[in-house]
């Protein structure tokens, strides 16, 4: 009889200074390429300005990134066991690297957008790759740190984007916002290949591959994607394009659900979803990526259309999201190592909630110091929040569905914070006509103190030289601009109360998650 073939020797055991090291490698992969998403968003105002677009297309800078990111992440899994994940990391820090330098060397718009597009896709493999190799250096109250500093960069990358991004522009030029890259993806890119050998490369997945079922994924989340984006802008379905894209998307879905289901090798793990604890930990990495990037994209709207803050002025009035968040990771690592993690998630998730209905009383005159507050309360939340959700959606999962699921989960967080964003944009479009409208309807010849203000701006206007016919029409326009800056903070104001409703249905639903105990010992399936 033929003697089958040696299994591959087993890598060599790391020492905990070498696992801490390579664990932290990664960390700064995954944290700047989730920086990127949110770093132009303070800036996009400069970048259109110095490569002469419109507002419509530098929306793009951002949108690319988003779209490209959120197709390459569910894939991660699969392109690892072709790969290995010390390969597939390297490949993408070393790509991730190469674009940031296009993108700062960008000529004009559509060449940025094509390498944001680059930038996304070759990055986006890095965020779900940290968190597998978190569940494979680490164990017991070790992994729930790992976990914790996993969670914590998640969700304050982002959070730090506009603030990084707006001090850089200001400092600076645009361009730097994707030079900074360089030194860190270098970094990543030599270090990775050194000390990460957690498994090994698999070529013969190529063959028999699920390739229908990547093309239908890809189809389905990058129509989502720009329907999401840009549906707001174009009014939704009265928009061809954006009736096509979402047909397109819900056709591909739906394909891509069945042939998940019923191919024997699916390239995302759709079977895992009937485990408990990921099914509920999709769904809470979806309400927290709404959460996260809906509430980072409408405090820079406010702050930018309502009081005129430049991008540094953005920056720092957000700043202190992320500092809180900092101040958060020690007391979340002590608690964690003596309460239920379910229970510290539905504290963080009731805080986020809180935070949220501060958010609701905004006024036109709210600046940093209105916000701190609110602001302070969010950031310390996140961090229990987003943490626990690491440890129990995937720390329920058998080592060898961990890669294919992980990508589903990070995905659903970034679905989350695309659709999350979608909506706050259609609610700023629609609720600000409608609280203008209902504004102007008490403006009307009865209301003695509008007259009273009509009369002074005009007098003002005549007594800078105006005549008195253009002295009128530009007190009335002053009028307008005044009812459209209320009825634009209001209708921020219902965005904020509407995601304070969906944090408060994830809060409410964390009792039906199911404790997970972290392993005291190396699982068996460990190298």
């Amino acid at each position: 009889m033929r003697a089958a073939p040696a299994a591959p020797p087993a890598f060599p055991e790391l020492s905990t200074r070498q696992r801490v090291l390579a664990f932290a490698t990664m960390c700064v992969g995954m944290f700047i390429a989730l920086l990127d998403i949110q770093i132009v968003s303070a800036s996009l105002a400069d970048i259109g300005g110095g490569l002469s677009a419109g507002a419509d297309e530098t929306a793009w800078v951002q949108t690319s990134y988003l779209i490209a990111e959120i197709i390459v992440i569910p894939l991660s899994g699969w392109l690892s066991r072709v790969m290995s994940t010390r390969w597939l990391f390297a490949a993408s820090a070393i790509g991730f690297t190469a674009a940031s330098l296009l993108c700062g060397l960008a000529w004009d718009i559509n060449s940025m957008i094509a390498f944001r597009a680059l930038q996304g896709f070759l990055g986006g493999s890095m965020i779900p790759l940290v968190f597998t190799s978190a569940f494979f250096y680490f164990q017991g109250h070790q992994r729930v740190l790992a976990a914790a500093t996993v969670g914590a960069l998640a969700s304050l990358a982002p959070t730090l984007g506009p603030t990084i991004g707006g001090w850089i522009t200001s400092s600076y030029s645009w361009h730097w916002l994707f030079f900074v890259n360089l030194v860190p993806g270098t970094f990543v890119a030599i270090v990775v290949p050194m000390m990460v050998k957690i498994d090994r490369p698999d070529p013969a997945l190529l063959r028999g591959a699920d390739y229908p079922g990547m093309l239908l994924l890809a189809l389905a989340l990058g129509c989502l994607e720009y329907t999401l984006e840009e549906g707001p802008r174009y009014g939704w379905m009265g928009d061809e394009v954006i009736r096509t894209t979402a047909v397109v998307a819900a056709v591909a879905g739906i394909g891509f659900i069945w042939r998940s289901l019923s191919y024997a090798h699916p390239v995302v793990d759709l079977r895992a979803l009937k485990q408990r604890n990921f099914a509920l930990g999709c769904f809470f990495s979806f309400v927290t990526g709404i959460g996260l990037f809906a509430t980072i994209y409408l405090t820079p709207v406010f702050l930018a259309r309502v009081r005129g803050f430049s991008a540094l002025d953005i920056g720092l009035a957000i700043f202190s999201t992320g500092l809180f968040q900092i101040l958060a990771i020690p007391f979340y690592t002590m608690l964690a190592r003596r309460i239920d993690l379910r229970w510290l998630m539905m504290f963080g998730l009731a805080c986020f909630t809180l935070s949220m209905w501060n958010f609701t009383p905004i006024t036109h005159d709210w600046g940093w110091r209105e916000l701190l507050l609110p602001q302070a309360l969010r950031g310390f939340s996140q961090q229990f929040a987003v943490a626990p959700v690491v440890t129990l959606t995937l720390g329920s999962l058998a080592p060898e569905r961990l890669k294919l699921a992980s990508g589903l989960f990070n995905l659903m967080r970034n679905l989350g914070g695309a659709i999350g964003i979608a909506v706050c944009g259609t609610i700023l479009n629609d609720r600000t006509n409608l609280h203008f409208l209902r504004l102007a309807e008490h403006l009307d010849a009865g209301n003695e103190a509008m007259l009273e203000m009509l009369r002074n701006g005009a007098g003002h206007l005549q007594g800078m030289g105006i005549a008195p016919g253009a002295a009128e029409g530009g007190s009335l326009r002053s009028l307008a601009r005044l009812v459209m800056r209320e009825a634009q903070t209001q209708a921020c104001a219902d965005a904020f109360f509407v995601i304070m409703l969906c944090l408060l249905t994830a809060t409410l639903m964390v009792p039906l998650m199911r404790r997970v105990a972290p392993p005291k010992a190396p699982s068996p399936d460990a190298h």
